[in-house]
């Protein structure tokens, strides 16, 4: 049975509302302003180094701001001396590379497009006062037509885009202004003095106090990427094969272990934006001048590509047609020898790398993985599978020719790494790892039983001074 309402109960049923939303709005207010405060010191505490780069934004800006405090500095610039507070809220970047790039384009275009603009005002006024602004708009026309169309160069865009767009503003500004000003050579000139301020002190503020070097971060972009995917190896043998089933603090680490990988697969334009940037550092550290920063960028692509392959062989652990796990394991034993060798060379390049060291540790592992593979070849060239169904044997199958092919993936890492240890001269390590009997090795426990009568593996060791 319904029950009937009033008309009373009807009309206050908004003002309730409302009553009950304004009661509860300050509890939302405080929630509101907590879950800010959370994120924010979160922000802060994943890169202590945002909260140091605003303070050296502020620190500049009021350096450059002295000009408008001071009589003296005021008088020698007057109302331009905003451009140099203008400059510093765009030149000033995080890193030092992005801060150099910058500040050298805008001053660079500013000296020239102001040269420029000053020549075309003067071949202006030959012209006489009806020809002036006809030629004033040619040479404005003619020029962003160049200065656009350099910009669809990928090299110019990668590192000048910038500039080509100060460069059209600063020519735009001082030829069409000299139409209605006489004294463009000083407008030009004032402009020019702001922004070299401006720029030096968003230079040497962002240098001297706390360097974020680009160049650092993609070096350690680079090993991460490959310590990831080392990660992802060395928990996909024990997931595929079902060796754990316990839901404990292993299993919860080899699941974010194999979720890790996903973001190399979009670590691209990071990377090809920090190279370009890093191109402009000087030599700082154990990044020498003119570091072959390309060479990031190819081992960067090498280790998305074997991050690819790493993504389809992710999709057979949530595959709806599996395996049976009796089948499985007739090929466990050499593919998670593959998967764990695999592992230990990208953990090993990563370290290695991160460190700047040339050592060859990471090839005994290659070369263990590729003596498992040729097991594993060996083993599914015989009738292991004559009696079972083939849409059962398809994935395992699948599985084992991709650890293959990373195989392949990861040697080549290993030759780039080489190729760039060179290039920039990494140091030597300490001592290199040669064993006759891998196995051993990578146990990391060598048996010695006086009661038997199998001799115990030589291991030479070479020091490298």
């Amino acid at each position: 049975m319904e029950t009937l309402t009033s008309p009373q109960q009807q009309s206050s049923g908004p003002i309730t509302r409302g009553c009950q939303w304004f009661k509860a709005l300050p509890n939302k207010f405080c929630d509101k302003t907590m879950e800010i405060v959370r994120k924010t010191k979160k922000l802060g505490q994943d890169d202590p180094r945002r909260i140091v780069h605003s303070l050296k934004v502020g620190l500049a800006l009021t350096l450059v701001s002295l000009f408008y405090y001071f009589k003296p500095l005021y008088d020698g610039f007057g109302d331009s001396a905003m451009w140099a507070v203008l400059t510093v809220v765009v030149v000033l970047e995080f890193s030092v590379g992005a801060t150099l790039g910058k500040g050298f384009n805008r001053m660079l275009a500013t000296f020239v497009a102001g040269g420029l603009g000053v020549g075309a005002h003067c071949l202006a006024t030959l012209a006489g006062r009806k020809g002036e602004p006809i030629l004033i708009a040619t040479f404005v026309f003619i020029i962003a037509v160049i200065m656009t169309f350099m910009r669809f160069f990928p090299k110019m865009k990668a590192r000048y885009d910038y500039g080509l767009l100060i460069f059209i503003l600063t020519f735009c500004l001082v030829s069409v202004s000299g139409y209605r000003d006489d004294q463009v050579l000083k407008m030009a000139h004032e402009r020019f003095s702001t922004i070299l301020v401006g720029s030096c002190a968003s230079l040497i503020v962002c240098i001297c106090v706390c360097p974020v070097w680009i160049g650092e971060d993609l070096h350690n972009s680079v090993a991460t990427n490959m310590e990831k995917l080392g990660n992802f190896f060395q928990a996909f043998g024990d997931e595929y094969f079902e060796v754990s089933e316990e839901h404990d603090q292993s299993s919860e680490n080899n699941k974010s272990y194999l979720q890790g990988y996903r973001s190399v697969l979009t670590s691209k334009s990071s990377e090809e934006t920090m190279a370009n940037f890093a191109r402009w550092e000087p030599g700082h550290g154990p990044f020498g001048y003119r570091h072959p920063w390309k060479m990031h960028l190819k081992i960067g692509n090498l280790t998305r590509g074997c991050a690819y392959k790493v993504e389809a062989l992710n999709n057979y652990l949530n595959c709806k047609i599996q395996t049976p796990v009796e089948l499985r394991g007739k090929i466990q034993g050499q593919c998670k020898r593959v998967s764990l060798e695999c592992s230990r060379a990208l953990k090993e390049m990563a370290s290695t790398f991160r460190k700047m060291v040339r050592t060859r540790s990471a090839i005994v592992h290659i070369d263990s993985s590729k003596e498992a593979a040729e097991e594993l070849k060996t083993l599914l060239r015989t009738n292991l599978w004559e009696e079972a169904d083939l849409l059962e044997i398809i994935p395992a199958a699948s599985v084992a020719s991709l650890l293959l092919e990373i195989i392949e993936c990861i040697e080549k890492i290993s030759e780039a790494v080489n190729e760039l240890a060179k290039a920039a001269a990494f140091r030597n390590g300490n001592a290199t790892v040669l064993p006759e009997q891998p196995d051993s090795i990578h146990q990391g426990e060598v048996q010695n039983d006086s009661n038997t009568a199998m001799p115990v593996p030589h291991v030479a060791i070479i020091v490298a001074e």
